[in-house]
């Protein structure tokens, strides 16, 4: 994952953690997984677009 190493992983999920709590987590993973289908959906289509001309 981007070339890091898991001490600096660890210190990253425990900063996430202080700053957004535990019950929030999830809800920011899940929200940042939609936001990811839908970008990966609009290139798709934007690829399509620029295929057909």
């Amino acid at each position: 994952m981007a070339g890091l190493k898991p001490t600096e992983l660890l210190i990253i999920v425990a900063i996430l953690l202080v700053l957004f709590g535990s019950t929030q987590i999830p809800k920011l993973a899940r929200s940042l997984g939609q936001a990811q289908k839908e970008f990966k959906a609009g290139l798709d289509e934007g690829v399509k677009e620029t295929e057909e001309t």
